[in-house]
Parts: structure tokens; C-alpha cells; sequence
């Protein structure tokens, strides 16, 4: 016995039904075209993580699923529906889009009413779906297979429970339960709507993809296995929502017991047949990384210390699913459904699926090593090379699924005209040919990753250090570790004319950390890597220390006593010159700015939870005109973006490191326990920080990893503003945010961009004092205002050292407010006098306020720092006033 009847012969022949299945595909070619153009640009979408995931599973997957288990359903219980039942599916399919769209636009957007309608729709066209399911079932005579339906009928039961826990977490919830509801939403939803649709399916689907007999147990198999799926999904469930990790890790455990009895019947029909297509192989790819999947829930419910650390780890695992098992599982059944039901014979069948296996070998090598390299530590460089290469290979299957319908049209018309049909060559997805450039590909993209960042990457920065003694020939090795901002052993003694090979072991947590001894270098380690330093031949003391910016100045040094040599010589640690100088780098006067930070505050809305991601990177930007510096930013700004909400609001912030090194979060607007929301995460990690603003203020938000100093120097900081209750309109609003820029004497970047100097923090000498991260920019882009208008200023000074005195050069405020109360309101004071008025906003580092003024008549009034030598440092810029 064979598996599911040929396609040909089981493809409903009712009128317009091919063109009807066709378009109906097309939705899910569409939701996938908006996951590829949402991973181009995902550092400009809010919430795009979570909308990549969500375009593959609830759009693409689901309406995959709703369309082909009513197929495979009709097919199997020989129930082909008429006209009507088929328009009856056309409005469950756009149902189900119009749900999932609303929903793809109110997350991101924080309309939780939108949210609620979606999910409405979605749960609506999937019960729908389920009825219809179960009508089928009783009308349809006794026949083998039903457990497939049966199997429908189940996943339908569970997406709408899994919706609303959906729903549920896009209104906002305290930490512990978000932790909770996320694993029941992914239990119901993954294990449930879209696991027993998928299992469900293969039961027939596998061995007809694979042209191959069927094991005569799979239907008793599948039986047997769907009780202890469903039982599994309880359970896991359960066990969320009442918070006990160990039974929902029991229930794991069961569902994926349930997996194992029923994959039996996959072995047989594979090991007679083999893998000769790619339709096979990646549907095979996909329940490979489902697996890997199931094994990661349960391992982070067995060892995760909190809830809320759980939910921090799921968007990886869920960006595991979308791409390793949905976007495969997709590509690969759609390329063999798509052309099978579009028919028109065998040749004209076989022609359309050979353009699928065109270059099979290469993208399944590309998909799946790229996904494992991704996992992989690495820098973030290399990371976004891979992430691209996978992108385009999944991606190809789109122009292919093109190509393929254009060769069945032509074959289609070549078989109606009687033309001869060359039969296409059969090319098996492994050939050695495809594995070699599939591994090329993954090769070049490395490559270019370690070609972005070399330092972090680790390659060694010049040669051994030169020797200016005879040598021994011997070699003496020591074994370092740097842990806590230290070396240990922070000193070691070597005899002169030796080589030195330190053996370094990062054994911090989270911080990456690194070696420079004379120039020898090496890479940046995560925590737990070691490597070897070979320092070359040492002829007199040297002192070698961590180049990452501040663990210098935190004490990791490490002294190379030369036994029988000089002291400290020629090796002395590169830049301390420098350093003592204290020399400033003025911009050219000549140079024009690039770009000006947006200093208008963002208006607020009617949405009490506030979602954004806060994305790590380490780009150059302009300090000043001309001025370019290694920014260690949020978001790839010159400051931190201004949120903006209201007492009792709910933010819930991402953040993710794609530096290079260890980094972390610190909101002020928040009052909770720093333990887990604060603690350093490294590269490529992710971070969940939840709080609830329960007090009016402009608060200051910062990278807390120490040296906290020169994490804030580099640019990691920016505000918060929650208003107080009552506050009144005014025609503008603007934001400033005041901190200062440390300059290295030394250009080691593009762009000539210098790197932070943390020597000069320590020392508190500044180089630049700036407003919104680029001194003088608004001088080159004016504040604007009108004659009459009344006009706020919020101020933040985010330091990390200078206070600041807020003022504009020729007005005065009638209105104070800072670090929660007024001291002056619209020229009453805080005894009574009702003439009173203001001339600086004073603020202390991380201390922020508003000041609000009218300008009596039109001109250039200057904003500045009265700490005058700052405002000559370039906190400086002008309010153009006009005629109103």
C-alpha cells in the first residue's frame, strides 16, 4: 500500500477550484514576502522580533494550516465540497488574514482594542474551520484515516485558548505572569494549533512526499500518539498558569513522548526511499529543529531561576521555530502541494516541482548551518553576515515558487498541443557539488562578518613584541584568568629573553574581556572562552591590560615582570601619553553636521502600555560638526530615544545586545528589585525589563555595567519623561539631554571616529559637553518659536560627572518643576510671591526638570549650559524666534 493518493488523481476538478487554491496560497507567499521585508529593516520597526515571528507562524503557517487540513480532510474522507462550501472557505481565509493583520498592527502599535478585534477574527475563522471539520467527519463514511481529521479537530480546539493568551500579553502584565502566559501561549499554539495539525498531516503527507510505501502502522500510530499529545498540552498549560515549572516541564516531557511514538511511522518510508527532493528534506529539516526546539523549552523550565527568566530566552527559541522548523516546513510542503494540486498530469507536475530542487543542497546547507552558526557565540558582525545569507536562502523560495508555475503553464500548454515534454533531470538535494557551495556560501559570509569587526573577531592587532635582549629559547606559559575587573594573577614574572604565552580564561558571567600585551592581542572572549596569547619574547617589564573601554581604569592590568630586565620601557601601555595630556580635538569649522537629533518631545497617546526595543550597537557618529567618535548608543542613536507616558503607565523594554561586549539597563522611572531586570546580558542575548511608572519625572535610563562611567560616556544613556498629573498644554515641547564626550587622541575607526577615552573620565576632563549626544547641533538647527508662544524645555543631565545650569541667553522662566515638584509656577513661588522668575534649571548628574518660558520679542536667543566653559565645550545652541 502506498501513501495519500497521487495528486493528480485526488486534486478536485470542480471549476475554477485550481485557481481558487492558487490564490489562496498566494496569502501565505504574501505574509512571508512581509517577514523577509521586516528582517531588511528591523532596526526601524518597533517590535520587530516579535512581528518576524508572528508574520511566519500566524500568518503564513496558520493560513497554511486552515487551507491545506481542509484539503487533506476532504481528500482523505472522499467529501469534495461543492461550490458553496468552497466560498464558505474563501471568507474563513479572509477572516483569518484580516485578524492576523490587525493584529500585525496593533502590537507593534500598542492598540490593545485592535489587538482584541484580530484575535476575535482569528479565533472566529478557526472555529469556523473546526465545525466545518467535524460536519465533514459525520457525513463521510467509515473510512482509514480518520484520526487525521481527528487530529484537525484538536489543533482547532486549541488556537483559540492560545489567542487569548495571546491577547492577554499584548495588554501588559506584571513580570512573573508574563513569564507564565508566554510558555501557555507557545504550549497552545505551538504544540497544539500548529504540532498536531503538522503530525496530523504527515501521517499520509510524509511517505507521499517521499513517492515512497507507507508503514502500515501510521494510522494506529497516530491514534495511539494524539491522546498523549493532548494530555501533554494540559498539562503544560496547567503548570504555567499555576506557576509550577517541574509539571509543566512533566508536560513537555509527554507531549514529546507522544512525538516519538508517532514519528515511528516517519523511519520506515524514509529508509526505503530516501531524501531525492527538496521538498522531503526540508520538511525532515523543520521537525529536526522542532525537536531541538521541544528539548530547549523543557531544558530552560528545568534550569531557568525565574519565570521572567524563561520569557527572556523565548524570542530566541521562537526566532528557532519561525525560521529552523515554520519557514522550512513551508517552503518545503509547498513545494510539492503547489504544483501536485495545480495538476495537469504527471510531466506537467514533475516539471513544476523541478524548479523547487534547483539548488536544493545549497540553501538546506545555508538555512540549517547558518541557523546553527547564528546560535552559535560570535560576534555581532558575523552574526548579522549569516542572519543575511539564511534570509536570502529562504527568501529564494519565493522567485522559485514563480519559476515553477511559469514551467507547469508551459508544460500545461505542451502537453495540450501535443508537443514533446523533456522529462527534467532528477538532482538529489546532497550532491557534493551543492554541500561544497552551500558550506562556501556560509564561508564568504563569516568572512565578511569577521571583515566588519576584525577586533572583535579576534584577530591579532601586529606581531609578537620585538626583543631587544638575546633570547633563550625557552617559553614560559602561565594560565590567566580575568574575572571581576581583574587578572588573577595580576602579576607574573617571566625571565628576561623568554617567550610568554598567557593561556586567558574570561571567567566572568556576562562581560567579554581581552588581553593586549605590547601588540599582541587577543580576541574578545565571551564568558567562559579561553585562548592563547603568545606575547612574543619579553626583554624588559611591560604591563598589558583589557582594551575594552574602562576595565583598564577598573584595575584589569596585568604586570609582566621581566626577571633580569629593565622596568617598565618601550612597552608601556599605548595611549597613557596621551591620556596625561589632556589634549582636546577641536572639529573642523568648516565641517557641516550629518545629521540633528529631533530634540521635539513625542506626543503622548491614549496607550497605557508602552512597548520598545532598545537594540545595542557600536556605530560612528558625529560628537560634533565634522567630529566623529565610536558610539556605544540605543537604538544607533547619538542619545537614547525620549520616552514619553504618564503616572501609572506600564513599559515593557527590550533589550537587546548587539554589541561586542557585556551591556545591561538601569530605567530610574521604575522602582523594582535590579537583580534580573539589571543585570548584564552578553552578545546576543536579549532582556526583558518591565516596570510601572508610579511617579511623575524626567528620569534618566543608563547602561548599569561597570565601569558604569564609561558605558555612559560612550553614549548608553537617555530619558524618561512621565508628566505629572494636570499638566497643563503649551504650544512646543522640546527634550534635552546633556552628557559629555571623552576622545581618545588616536582615530581607530571609520569615519576617522574616534574611540572613548576612559583614562579622561576617570580624570573627569571632557572634550565635548553636548546636548542630545552632538555638541552645537542647535546651533546648525535651531529651536524654533513664535513671539507669545509658551514654550517647555525638559532637561536631563545624564553626567556621568558635570552638573549642569540650564539657561537661555535673554529669557527667563516663570515656571520650574524638577525631580518631582515646582519650585516655581507660572511666577508664583513656593511662599507666595506671585512676581517671581527663574534663570537657570540647576541639575546634578541624573537629575531632569522643565522650565517654561514666552519670548517677548523675535531674535536668536542662545540655550546653554551656565557652567560656561561646557557651553564652550559645545553645550550651546540657539531658540529662533519669529513674529507670531
Amino acid at each position: 500500500m502506498t501513501g495519500l493518493p497521487t495528486a493528480e488523481s485526488t486534486r478536485p476538478t470542480a471549476p475554477g477550484r485550481s485557481r481558487s487554491r492558487r490564490l489562496r496560497d498566494q496569502v501565505a507567499v504574501v505574509w512571508l514576502l512581509a517577514a523577509v521585508a521586516v528582517a531588511l529593516v528591523h532596526r526601524f520597526v518597533p517590535a520587530s522580533t516579535w512581528l518576524m515571528v508572528h508574520l511566519v507562524l500566524l500568518g503564513a503557517l496558520s493560513h497554511s494550516a486552515l487551507v491545506w487540513s481542509e484539503h487533506f480532510a476532504h481528500t482523505l474522507l472522499r467529501t469534495l465540497p461543492d461550490a458553496a462550501g468552497r466560498r464558505r472557505q474563501d471568507v474563513r481565509v479572509a477572516l483569518l488574514a484580516a485578524g492576523a493583520l490587525a493584529v500585525f498592527l496593533g502590537v507593534p502599535a500598542q492598540v490593545w482594542w485592535l489587538v482584541v478585534v484580530g484575535a476575535t477574527l482569528v479565533s472566529a475563522a478557526v472555529v469556523w474551520h473546526g465545525v466545518h471539520l467535524v460536519a465533514v467527519l459525520r457525513r463521510a463514511l467509515p473510512s482509514r484515516f480518520r484520526v487525521v481529521t481527528h487530529s484537525y479537530v484538536a489543533a482547532v480546539a486549541c488556537l483559540p485558548i492560545g489567542v487569548g493568551f495571546g491577547a492577554a500579553l499584548a495588554f501588559g502584565l506584571p513580570e512573573v505572569w508574563h513569564g507564565r502566559l508566554l510558555v501557555a501561549h507557545l504550549a497552545v499554539n505551538l504544540l497544539g494549533w500548529i504540532g498536531l495539525t503538522v503530525t496530523g498531516t504527515l501521517v499520509t503527507f510524509w511517505p507521499t512526499m517521499l513517492r515512497a510505501r507507507m508503514d502500515d502502522r501510521a494510522e494506529l500510530l497516530a491514534r495511539e500518539a494524539l491522546p498523549t499529545q493532548l494530555v501533554g498540552i494540559a498539562i503544560v498549560t496547567s503548570g504555567a498558569l499555576v506557576g509550577w515549572r517541574p509539571v509543566a516541564l512533566v508536560g513537555v516531557a509527554l507531549y514529546g513522548v507522544g512525538l516519538l511514538w508517532w514519528g515511528r511511522a516517519l523511519a520506515r518510508p524514509l529508509r526505503a526511499h530516501g531524501l531525492r527532493e527538496f521538498a522531503p528534506a526540508s520538511v525532515l529539516a523543520a521537525l529536526v529543529w522542532g525537536g531541538v526546539a521541544l528539548i530547549w523549552v523543557a531544558g530552560l523550565l528545568a534550569t531557568a531561576p525565574s519565570w521572567a527568566a524563561l520569557a527572556d530566552a523565548v524570542p530566541t527559541v521562537a526566532g528557532v521555530v519561525a525560521v529552523g522548523f515554520a519557514a522550512q516546513l513551508l517552503s518545503g510542503a509547498l513545494s510539492y502541494l503547489i504544483p501536485s494540486v495545480m495538476g495537469g498530469g504527471p510531466s506537467v507536475v514533475r516539471a513544476g516541482q523541478a524548479w523547487f530542487n534547483r539548488w536544493a543542497g545549497v540553501r538546506l546547507v545555508v538555512i540549517n548551518g547558518g541557523l546553527v552558526l547564528f546560535l552559535l557565540p560570535a560576534p555581532s558582525w558575523v552574526k548579522v553576515a549569516i542572519s543575511s545569507a539564511v534570509l536570502v536562502a529562504l527568501a529564494a523560495f519565493i522567485p522559485l515558487l514563480l519559476g515553477g508555475a511559469k514551467a507547469s503553464g508551459r508544460a500545461r500548454r505542451a502537453v495540450m498541443t501535443g508537443d514533446p515534454l523533456p522529462e527534467p533531470t532528477p538532482r538529489r538535494p546532497w550532491s557534493v557539488r551543492q554541500l561544497v557551495a552551500g558550506l562556501a556560501v556560509l564561508a564568504l559570509a563569516y568572512g565578511a562578518g569577521v571583515a566588519a569587526d576584525p577586533a572583535a573577531a579576534g584577530l591579532r592587532l601586529g606581531g609578537a613584541a620585538a626583543s631587544a635582549t638575546a633570547e633563550t629559547g625557552e617559553t614560559t606559559r602561565v594560565e590567566v584568568t580575568a574575572v571581576d575587573m581583574r587578572f588573577e594573577p595580576s602579576t607574573i614574572t617571566v625571565p628576561a629573553g623568554n617567550r610568554l604565552v598567557v593561556v586567558l580564561t574570561n571567567g566572568d558571567q556576562a562581560m567579554a574581556h581581552d588581553l593586549l600585551i605590547g601588540t599582541s592581542r587577543t580576541p574578545r572572549l565571551a564568558p567562559g572562552e579561553t585562548v592563547e596569547l603568545d606575547a612574543g619574547v619579553i626583554t624588559e617589564s611591560v604591563q598589558g591590560y583589557c582594551t575594552v573601554a574602562g576595565h583598564r581604569q577598573m584595575g584589569m592590568v596585568l604586570d609582566v615582570v621581566a626577571e633580569g630586565g629593565p622596568a617598565h620601557g618601550a612597552h608601556a601601555a599605548p595611549g597613557a601619553a596621551a591620556a596625561a595630556s589632556g589634549a582636546v580635538i577641536g572639529p573642523n569649522p568648516s565641517d557641516e553636521l550629518g545629521t540633528v537629533v529631533d530634540p521635539v518631545l513625542p506626543p503622548l497617546d491614549d496607550v497605557t502600555v508602552r512597548r520598545v526595543t532598545l537594540t545595542v550597537t557600536e556605530v560612528p557618529l558625529e560628537v560634533a560638526p565634522g567630529l566623529w567618535q565610536t558610539r556605544w548608543t540605543f537604538n544607533g542613536g547619538s542619545v537614547g530615544p525620549t520616552l514619553h507616558g504618564r503616572v501609572g503607565d506600564v513599559f515593557e523594554v527590550t533589550l537587546v545586545n548587539d554589541g561586542t561586549i557585556g551591556h545591561s539597563i538601569d530605567f530610574h522611572a521604575g522602582a523594582l528589585a535590579p537583580d534580573e531586570p539589571m543585570r548584564t546580558i552578553g552578545v546576543g542575548e536579549t532582556l526583558v525589563y518591565r516596570f510601572t511608572a508610579e511617579r511623575a519625572g524626567m528620569w534618566m535610563y543608563h547602561c548599569s555595567t561597570a565601569p558604569m562611567s564609561s558605558h555612559i560616556a560612550a553614549g548608553m544613556h537617555g530619558a524618561v519623561v512621565i508628566e505629572p498629573e494636570g499638566l497643563p498644554a503649551v504650544d512646543r515641547t522640546y527634550a534635552l539631554v546633556q552628557s559629555e564626550v571623552f576622545l581618545a587622541n588616536a582615530a581607530t575607526s571609520p569615519q576617522d571616529a574616534r574611540e572613548l577615552d576612559a583614562d579622561k573620565v576617570v580624570a573627569e576632563r571632557p572634550d565635548r559637553v553636548v546636548f542630545n549626544g552632538v555638541a552645537n547641533q542647535y546651533d546648525l538647527a535651531p529651536f524654533e518659536a513664535r513671539v507669545g508662544e509658551r514654550v517647555r524645555f525638559w532637561v536631563l543631565d545624564a553626567g556621568p560627572n558635570r552638573a549642569s545650569a540650564f539657561h537661555i541667553v535673554g529669557g527667563q522662566f516663570d515656571t520650574v518643576w524638577t525631580e518631582g515638584t515646582y519650585t516655581l509656577r507660572e511666577g508664583v513661588g513656593a511662599f507666595g510671591a506671585t512676581d517671581g522668575g527663574a534663570q537657570v534649571l540647576a541639575l546634578q548628574p541624573a537629575q531632569g526638570g522643565f522650565v517654561e518660558l514666552t519670548f517677548p520679542e523675535a531674535g536668536h536667543y542662545s540655550v546653554v549650559s551656565h557652567v560656561m566653559v561646557d557651553a564652550e565645550r559645545g553645550a550651546h545652541g540657539t531658540v529662533a524666534v519669529t513674529e507670531g
